[in-house]
């Protein structure tokens, strides 16, 4: 009878603990389920989605490098960047295909569209990242070419650190030129070349150096010969000199003329 009366208290308490507790338990499950499984759709959904930018973004490369690109083929490639800046805007892809079809309005001279596609970028791009640094050294260049060098000069002083430091200075440098401001473009090009002694991946430093060079040009230096001279006395031999001829003869070191000693 103990034991009976032991778990009948059991089961009371049970049912209390249930009765005060069961519904926010219920909940607490019904929560946790649903986090899991929303997370694990929303992973799902996001993995989806980046294969499917990265799918439209190869696209999108294979045409734009086609070996002749037709004006056809050049309207896909731009209707593939497109849509990859409308459907999948939070991603890297899109920030790609934007530069690209910057590439390619600067290729027509259409400066202000370079400029929207360039901007576009930067207010997608985590600031600090490559692609931002990338986007804001080509925004820079554009603007200088479109009469707006200050502008692009300021942009440029943002760069002044980092692994783009020294395309940073080039871009510099190639801006203060063309303001004909030649000695702080000299500059530049010197910290340019400071810069770049570690890492010179995809700098054209010839061409800096050639610039730096045509700003700094040298006088050519003379060249001094430093001739040994020798001692010259008339010789004349009766049978094959002529009455007046000199003949120069090398006197070493010791030699005396006329065979004194």
């Amino acid at each position: 009878m103990e034991a009976y009366r032991t778990e009948e208290e059991q089961v009371e308490a049970l049912r209390r603990w249930w009765s005060e507790n069961g519904r926010s338990t219920i909940i607490a499950i019904i929560v946790a389920l649903g986090l899991g499984f929303g997370y694990q759709g929303y992973k799902n959904y996001s993995q989806g989605k980046d294969e499917g930018a990265s799918e439209l973004y190869q696209r999108m490369l294979q045409t734009f490098n086609s070996p002749a690109l037709t004006p056809e083929q050049l309207e896909i490639a731009v209707q593939l960047a497109q849509q990859l800046k409308n459907d999948f805007s939070g991603t890297a892809y899109a920030q790609f295909a934007s530069l690209h079809l910057a590439r390619l309005a600067v290729g027509k001279n259409a400066l202000a569209d370079a400029q929207a596609e360039l901007h576009w970028v930067l207010g997608k791009a985590d600031k600090g990242s490559d692609v931002a640094r990338i986007a804001q050294l080509r925004l820079a260049r554009v603007l200088a070419a479109n009469g707006e060098a200050e502008q692009g000069l300021g942009i440029l002083d943002e760069g002044t650190e980092g692994p783009y430091a020294a395309s940073y200075a080039i871009a510099r440098g190639d801006i203060l030129l063309s303001l004909g401001r030649t000695e702080q473009a000299s500059e530049a090009y010197t910290a340019a070349l400071a810069l770049a002694a570690d890492n010179t991946e995809g700098l054209d430093l010839v061409a800096v150096k050639q610039k730096l060079q045509a700003l700094n040009p040298q006088a050519p230096k003379a060249t001094v010969v430093v001739r040994e001279t020798t001692a010259v006395a008339p010789v004349v031999d009766a049978g094959s000199a002529v009455e007046g001829e000199e003949v120069e003869v090398e006197v070493s070191e010791g030699d005396s003329i006329g065979g004194e000693g």
